[in-house]
């Protein structure tokens, strides 16, 4: 039986306060519905359609960007005119011999496994006639879900809307995710029957269930491991408390691969980290996109590291921000560095404060250690970039390289104005000028003769 998944996404969130969707606000760095297209593509469903209403063009052209579109499609939904009304919106391409799984966009933190076992559960045999599954969960506080109604024998009977339900209904704790499982002739059969006579005059999905138990279909639920699982959005609160259980899970998936977090609750991870061995993670650090960092890499606090690598045995000290780049093995950079990107460090490499590199490959062993800027460069091994220094790369139209050879030694304060190459142990005095290439273990000096100017007067503030 082939899947079929369907995401509701098509709801204004008023309650956002914002002009963005609500499927597309974030949670860990990633739109709320991409993290449930990524999830349902967990399952290899044979095609996923995403219905969309309010920002639809934002929602589309995210889809269309990032996903197959033979995979995955959207389909409109003009009038939001309840969950019912949204399925009615992708039952065009619902196949009889299909399982449906209908998701929320709005709901980024369900998991695979849950909902492969939800799959697994209403594909099983149960008499003549497939299964409708129902994820569920019992809560201490249900208001606002729909209830859970049971017969003597704790059969599935029906689902009751918060506004519909009576005093005793309102007392039962077992409540509707909204997560179904649905045979898809069942489903085609069903929907036209769905109706809007309900207090909020809106067609309910939920209403499925009821027709399934009067068509003799066996309702089967499943439970979700953990509450957040099931959790949707829908204001700025709900969307902070849901990051902070994300990030709490990946603290501690990063933990358990053996990594020693300084406080699990001040880390971001805006994408993907892998860590080795004898990792160290202080307080207030930010990971975006692909991250690596090998076995004893210590990063400080307040660091953000994006896109990059860093190897074995490397620190990064404080407020250091490192972007696209890869840090060899033994390296120490920072505080308050900063590292563009198509950086390269070699190992044992040292980038000090307040440097800031790009474009550059910094040999094994070379050290910029204090307040310059290195772009567009190639830097041998064991070269000594003194304090102050600029690789003068751009004239105003286009990027020049700069060649430091191994060895070579630059004094403080020196310009080095690009295309430019510094042959292996040259030495370039402290506060020159460099335009033309130095020759092999020459000492360059390129700076005015000093004068002294008698009967100067240093200016005075007018008063």
């Amino acid at each position: 039986m082939e899947l079929h998944v369907v995401i509701l996404a098509a709801g204004k969130g008023s309650r956002m306060k914002s002009n963005l969707p609500k499927v597309m606000h974030e949670v860990g760095g990633k739109p709320m519905l991409a993290h449930v297209i990524d999830t349902a593509t967990e399952l290899n469903p044979a095609k996923i359609s995403v219905v969309v209403g309010h920002g639809s063009e934002i929602v589309e052209s995210f889809v269309a960007k990032n996903y197959e579109q033979e995979r995955v499609r959207c389909v409109q939904q003009k009038e939001q005119l309840g969950t019912g009304h949204a399925v009615m919106q992708a039952a065009d391409s619902v196949a009889p011999q299909e399982k449906v799984l209908v998701l929320y966009g709005d709901v980024p933190l369900i998991q695979s496994n849950t909902l492969k076992t939800l799959v697994n559960t209403a594909s099983s045999e149960d008499g003549d006639k497939a299964p409708l599954g129902l994820l569920t969960v019992c809560l201490s506080n249900p208001t606002g879900y729909g209830r859970i109604l049971r017969n003597e024998q704790n059969q599935v009977i029906g689902i009751v809307e918060q506004k519909d339900a009576n005093p005793k209904q309102l007392n039962i704790q077992e409540v509707n995710t909204g997560f179904m499982a649905i045979p898809g002739d069942f489903l085609i059969e069903a929907l036209p029957k769905l109706n809007n006579e309900n207090a909020q005059g809106e067609f309910y999905l939920t209403d499925l269930v009821a027709l399934a138990e009067q068509g003799g279909i066996p309702i089967l639920t499943e439970n979700p491991i953990t509450e957040t699982e099931v959790e949707g959005v829908n204001n700025k609160l709900q969307l902070a408390n849901l990051e902070r259980c994300y990030q709490r899970q990946l603290a501690q998936d990063l933990m358990v691969a053996g990594a020693t977090l300084i406080d699990p609750e001040r880390i971001d991870i805006r994408g993907s980290v892998q860590v080795g061995m004898d990792v160290f993670i202080d307080a207030n650090v930010i990971f975006v996109g692909d991250v690596v960092l090998q076995d004893g890499v210590s990063i400080g606090a307040n660091c953000i590291i994006t896109d990059s690598t860093i190897g074995v045995g490397s620190n990064i000290q404080p407020f250091t921000v490192i972007e696209d780049s890869v840090v060899g093995s033994q390296c120490n950079i920072g505080p308050y560095a900063r590292l563009r990107p198509n950086t390269e460090l070699k190992d044992q490499a040292k980038i000090g404060n307040f440097v800031e590199t790009k474009k550059t490959v910094i040999g094994k062993g070379s050290k910029v250690n204090h307040l310059s800027y290195v772009g567009d460069a190639e830097i041998g091994e064991g070269v000594n970039v003194g304090a102050g220094t600029i690789t003068c790369n751009y004239d105003g139209a286009n990027k020049y390289k700069t060649v430091l050879e191994d060895g070579v030694f630059i004094g403080s304060n020196t310009a080095l104005v690009a295309p430019l190459t510094v042959g292996s142990g040259a030495t370039v005095g402290a506060g020159s000028v460099i335009t033309k290439n130095v020759e092999n273990d020459k000492l360059a000096i390129a700076r005015a003769k000093q004068a002294q100017i008698s009967g100067w007067e240093r200016p005075k503030k007018n008063n």
